[in-house]
């Protein structure tokens, strides 16, 4: 090769526009969801910066008067604001402690069933209340629990216990948010799992059944390890959302006797933000539980990195 000639080195935008085409289908597959994103979680975070108005609907963004950093401070000085932090800390906590573990325990319950029909039956039967909206499922609840003729009290009066009012209580609306949580999403949450299982090697089973391992020694030394990284990416996202606990479901259960223990930034927002008209309050609420989520994200990747794992990024 002569040394003298240039040799221009290959366009790479070229390049990739030709492997754009080649994959396009590919592409085409995730259009939907990059749409999705686009419009209903980028777009929207441009009206965050009401957060730093008085924001009025008939003046608009461009011309609502600017307050800098008033709505964070009245929400920091809220007499409620600690009580409302605490709750929400306490429900993620009891979320974290009580319902995640649940799906992994469920998918290797359901890993080690052998006959397909009977698996897939019990696999059906708990994603079903996942497909529920939480109406039905704390009217389902409500129905079950009621002092009025509901079959848990009816239960308690048949052997000599008094009822409780397990509604009105606010001793009881934690431990019946958690258990709801769990009835509805447990079932859903074993998919992931269960296909991270199926790319297990079969052959480490074998090797193992040979050296005489029994079921839970394959669970321990084959199973876990092999979903670990699984564990730990869907833990982190988890800890994403530690004040991000959903608003309907609690405020379905919220009432005048429990709201000490339920209220958290979720219905604060409504009824403090939303029916006062007060919008830029709630948008400041709002961003202020996205930073703290973000951070959480964050830190946890950082110690899932110090720990020997992959991460989400």
């Amino acid at each position: 090769m002569n040394p003298d000639v240039d040799v221009k080195p290959p366009k790479q935008d070229s390049g990739r526009m030709k492997r754009i085409i080649k994959n396009r289908a590919i592409y085409m597959m995730i259009l939907p969801g990059f749409l999705y994103f686009l419009i209903f979680k980028y777009i929207p975070m441009s009206g965050l910066v009401i957060a730093f108005q008085d924001y009025q609907a008939f003046l608009g963004v461009m011309n609502s008067p600017w307050v800098g950093f008033k709505h964070f401070e009245r929400l920091f000085t809220e007499p409620m604001f600690f009580t409302i932090l605490s709750n929400t800390l306490i429900l993620f906590m009891m979320n974290l402690l009580f319902y995640f573990p649940v799906p992994i325990i469920l998918a290797l319950m359901l890993n080690e069933v052998r006959r397909e029909v009977f698996k897939r039956f019990i696999q059906t039967m708990v994603y079903i209340p996942h497909f529920m909206s939480w109406v039905i499922i704390v009217s389902i609840s409500f129905v079950m629990l009621s002092m009025d003729r509901g079959i848990i009290n009816e239960l308690l009066a048949m052997m000599g216990f008094e009822k409780i009012n397990f509604l009105m209580s606010s001793d009881w609306f934690r431990p019946m948010y958690v258990l709801q949580v769990i009835w509805r999403e447990a079932g859903w949450g074993t998919i992931i799992y269960l296909a991270a299982m199926a790319a297990i090697d079969p052959g480490l089973y074998e090797a193992s059944r040979i050296d005489g391992a029994s079921r839970f020694r394959q669970i321990w030394h084959i199973t876990l390890p092999s979903i670990r990284s699984v564990i730990v990416v869907l833990l982190i996202l988890k800890i994403g959302d530690v004040l991000e606990l959903g608003f309907e479901h609690v405020y379905l259960l919220l009432n005048s006797m429990n709201r000490e223990v339920a209220e958290i930034f979720d219905t604060y927002v409504y009824t403090a933000g939303l029916r006062q008209g007060q919008f830029s309050f709630s948008t400041a609420v709002g961003f202020f539980k996205s930073i703290i989520g973000l951070i959480m994200v964050m830190l946890a990747n950082w110690l899932a990195k110090k720990a020997g794992e992959e991460g989400i990024y």
